[in-house]
């Protein structure tokens, strides 16, 4: 257990890798201890994610996976990047999106309301759906409208959804609870990673 580990002061860094039986997307593993530290502030502990395939979150970091994740794990050195996190004292390593309630056929409805990333207006009206992103850089954290076509992204301190019946998918997880706001922004601590 991860709340275990790190109540051992010795303990100066964590190797997350998913259980095979875990979550299908190792991801949500993966935010869920880093979590853990950010709410033991235990921040100062270096994390190396060891995923067995490639992810949002691998991506965005510029992180091995596999074989050469676990080499990187043990002998790599970490780097200090902005922490993201939602109001909800959720991590964000992967993906977030802000959607519209689900319909009767389950799928996300038109989100109607408005995004802001820091200052900038990203969109007001009705939209698809919005999707949120950490970087590793400052600001530390990107917003865009949801389209076939990526691209357009903003980048902030800060991404906040205020609407209608607005819903949170964390990591590619829905959450069922209905909303009228939602804000992912940079954490007042720093984490490490351990990246090439």
């Amino acid at each position: 257990m991860v709340s275990e580990a790190v109540a051992d002061p010795a303990v100066t860094r964590l190797i997350i890798a998913p259980p095979a039986d875990g979550p299908a997307n190792p991801d949500v593993f993966f935010s869920q201890a880093v979590g853990v530290l950010m709410r033991h502030e235990r921040l100062d502990v270096e994390v190396a994610y060891v995923a067995p395939r490639a992810t949002r979150a691998t991506r965005n970091y510029g992180l091995p996976h596999g074989a050469a994740a676990r080499v990187l794990a043990e002998d790599g050195a970490a780097q200090t990047l902005p922490l993201i996190r939602d109001d909800a004292g959720t991590v964000l390593v992967g993906y977030a999106r802000h959607l519209g309630r689900p319909g009767e056929d389950g799928k996300p409805t038109t989100l109607h309301g408005e995004t802001y990333v820091d200052s900038e207006r990203l969109f007001d009206g009705d939209v698809r759906g919005i999707v949120i992103e950490p970087i590793p850089d400052l600001p530390g954290v990107r917003g865009r409208r949801e389209r076939l076509l990526p691209g357009g992204w903003l980048t902030g301190r800060a991404v906040q959804t205020g609407g209608i019946d607005l819903v949170v998918e964390r990591e590619g997880v829905l959450t069922p609870r209905v909303v009228k706001r939602s804000c992912y922004y940079r954490h007042h601590l720093d984490w490490k990673l351990v990246r090439p």
